[in-house]
């Protein structure tokens, strides 16, 4: 008997879908602006948050819950990895750390890994489900704003083993609907999606903070130079 869990993950997500692309990096993003060291910096994030979610899963794969949604062609680490080479080079993992905002996203996901594993359904959806929606588009963003060329730099929006995106995405939503589960358990999968868009917004309101001081650096920069050629 299907649970309809997919309509109910999208309808019960919307208004935090809203808010998240309504932050001002996000906003950005999407019109083309994108500082390539604050970009660089939700690469390494992002890195943590998909190897603890893809550990989680992994764990977890045998759960009657997350067997289901078991579809390691979705993973991101190693695509990040490469991306993370691209930005910082081969010792990449002397550089990265995750953020204030990011560990407490990682905390988070071992911790329902660990104690309420049907929950990191709500973890994979949104992110996942996201990447492949919107994959394309922010990677043609990104190329065009940051100058970038031959894939280099976003092979996380690439998912090599995933030939058709609408169909594969089809499949996932059937797999969400026949996952047996309480209505006690999809409310609390909903919430948990809420709570993973908020734990997102936080990722991003972090690096909108940082391309703001960059932008104001650029500005002060800007203002002395010119005020040096007149002086």
């Amino acid at each position: 008997m299907s649970t309809n869990l997919a309509q109910q993950l999208r309808e019960g997500t919307t208004k935090s879908h809203s808010m998240a692309e309504n932050v001002s990096f996000v906003k950005s993003f999407l019109g083309g602006v994108v500082d390539k060291k604050s970009y660089r910096r939700l690469v390494g994030n992002l890195f943590f948050i998909y190897s603890a979610i893809e550990e989680e899963i992994e764990n977890n794969k045998d759960h009657i819950s997350i067997r289901s949604i078991y579809f390691p062609q979705l993973y991101r680490k190693e695509s990040l990895i490469q991306d993370l080479k691209y930005y910082y080079g081969k010792d990449w993992n002397r550089n990265v750390q995750p953020s204030v905002a990011t560990q407490v996203y990682v905390d988070r996901i071992h911790y329902i890994g660990n104690c309420n594993p049907e929950l990191l359904i709500a973890h994979a959806y949104t992110r996942y489900m996201g990447d492949l929606s919107g994959g394309q588009i922010l990677k043609k963003i990104a190329q065009s704003a940051m100058n970038l060329s031959d894939n280099l730099g976003t092979s996380f929006y690439d998912f090599q083993d995933i030939k058709d995106e609408k169909v594969f995405k089809n499949s996932y939503r059937d797999s969400l609907n026949n996952i047996p589960l309480t209505n006690s358990q999809i409310d609390q999968i909903i919430l948990e999606a809420n709570i993973a868009f908020n734990l997102n917004m936080k990722v991003f309101q972090e690096l909108n903070s940082n391309f703001i001081k960059i932008m104001l650096m650029l500005l002060l920069s800007s203002i002395n130079n010119f005020s040096k050629k007149f002086s």
